[in-house]
């Protein structure tokens, strides 16, 4: 198995809610992933150090694989060996981690269901925009499905919209719903930007511009955005 590519984050002493000190853990993936990107941003910002192993899912799938046999990104690789996968997972383990004080999501009641929501509609998005991205570039010209397309393309830009007719007030505290949002529009800016063009949202070309602002976000900012082409 070919030896991951391995970038150490700022050093950083993290402890969990019990004050018990947590060593630096390794995040497979790269960060033109949104999944990845928001679980390395929720990373620094709840001050957990780790390692960068950036092996690809295309370029390095039969390597990936040995982490995760799904084959997918991201993975958590903790201290003791343990593997933790899908972003989702990932981010419940975080925030358990840390403690309801300074934990990314609401621990219960209406804030959890709306931000549970927020989340929701924001990684739908991705899904669905990235699914009609992979079906335009990736699968040959002759086997593509235009409706299938539009039909992603129609829920990711529905997701879109709903999130952009919330309120995302400038002073409030930076919680998991912005870093996956403002993740998702990194991503769709990459990866089909005329649905997401600025001024289309202004709500959502402000919380972006205050997320990607910060130092959190600046760190693991995805320049470009690679896939295999066919024709």
């Amino acid at each position: 198995m070919a030896q991951p590519t391995r970038r150490p984050s700022p050093a950083a002493v993290t402890r969990d809610a019990k004050g018990c000190r947590i060593r630096a853990m390794i995040l497979v993936g790269q960060y033109d992933s949104p999944f990845v990107r928001r679980v390395a941003i929720s990373l620094r910002t709840l001050g957990f150090g780790y390692e960068h192993d950036t092996r690809s899912v295309f370029a390095d799938f039969d390597a990936m694989c040995q982490v995760n046999p799904l084959g997918r990104i991201p993975s958590l690789v903790l201290d003791g060996g343990e593997v933790l996968i899908d972003s989702a997972a990932i981010l419940d383990w975080l925030d358990q981690a840390v403690g309801p004080e300074r934990a990314l999501i609401p621990a219960a009641g209406a804030e959890r269901r709306r931000a549970l929501r927020l989340i929701a509609l924001a990684t739908g998005a991705i899904d669905k925009i990235g699914a009609a991205t992979y079906e335009r570039i990736v699968r040959p010209s002759a086997f593509r499905w235009p409706e299938w397309i539009d039909r992603c393309l129609t829920q990711g830009t529905g997701a879109i919209a709903a999130l952009a007719a919330e309120p995302w007030p400038p002073d409030a505290r930076l919680d998991q719903a912005q870093i996956t949002t403002a993740c998702m529009i990194r991503y769709v800016r990459l990866a089909d930007p005329d649905l997401l063009p600025p001024g289309r949202h202004p709500t959502l070309d402000a919380l972006s511009e205050r997320c990607e602002a910060l130092p959190a976000f600046q760190a693991n900012w995805p320049a470009d955005y690679a896939l295999p082409r066919n024709s």
